[in-house]
């Protein structure tokens, strides 16, 4: 690999709220940072749009797998989002720290520990399986396991968004968390998240890897990547969606 290269590739840094000593208090502090982040930034704006785009058609309810829910801002949001468009949605959070999926509760989230490699989700249960600002955490197999399990629960639509990586964005996001006041942890792991992120290429390839689904990788405000397929169906079998 040419220096160039190996200049823009992904970095499997180290991000300190993957370490399960982190106490609690700080997890909570830096996920409300992550909120924030999601909603200045496009995080939020990305996954919203999609589910408005699976939820079209008619469809008066509908079940959501959030995996990946943190506090359940995304479940929130989207409960909110659909009731406006007189859709009753029920969305079931899965995250792998206790201190989060409490918090979810407080929200008024169903939310439950799992991890996203193995979900304790039956085959075709769920609508629609989201998995937001996850996939960079994972190393490209693991990627590939998270991606083939929401692929299994989902009956009509998943939806996966992550972060552009980008030097820009992660310079940018550091400017930014200072104003904000952001922790230093989330400061920290920001720039992290955003350096161990996809480009839409290498996105497109690991959906490819785990369910061939051709699914249509775009990209977004605020260096934001966005991939949507229809499960447990072959490219071959695969119906235009927009």
């Amino acid at each position: 690999m040419s220096p160039l290269s190996r200049l823009f590739a992904r970095i499997h840094g180290v991000e300190l709220l993957d370490d399960p000593a982190v106490d609690d208090a700080t997890r909570l502090r830096a996920l409300r940072d992550v909120e924030r982040a999601n909603t200045y930034f496009g995080g939020t704006r990305a996954v919203l749009r999609e589910l408005a785009v699976a939820l079209d058609g008619g469809t008066c309810a509908a079940t959501v797998l959030d995996v990946g829910t943190g506090t359940g801002d995304i479940p929130k949001h989207a409960r909110a989002s659909a009731r406006r468009r007189g859709i009753s949605l029920t969305v079931v959070g899965l995250d792998v720290s206790f201190a989060l999926t409490r918090a979810a509760r407080d929200r008024g989230s169903l939310a439950a520990c799992a991890n996203a490699l193995s979900l304790p989700i039956a085959d075709r249960s769920v609508d629609i399986a989201v998995c937001s600002q996850l996939l960079h955490h994972f190393h490209d197999d693991d990627v590939v396991t998270v991606l083939r399990e929401l692929d299994r629960v989902a009956i009509r639509r998943v939806i996966v968004s992550d972060l552009r990586r980008s030097w820009i964005a992660a310079a940018g996001f550091w400017l930014a968390s200072v104003p904000l006041r952001f922790h230093a942890v989330s400061r920290h792991d920001g720039v992290v998240s955003v350096l161990r992120a996809f480009s839409v290429s290498e996105l497109s390839t690991l959906v490819d890897r785990a369910v061939c689904a051709g699914a249509a990788v775009r990209r977004c405000l605020g260096f934001r990547l966005v991939a949507s397929w229809q499960p447990g169906v072959s490219r071959s079998e695969r119906a235009t969606y927009p």
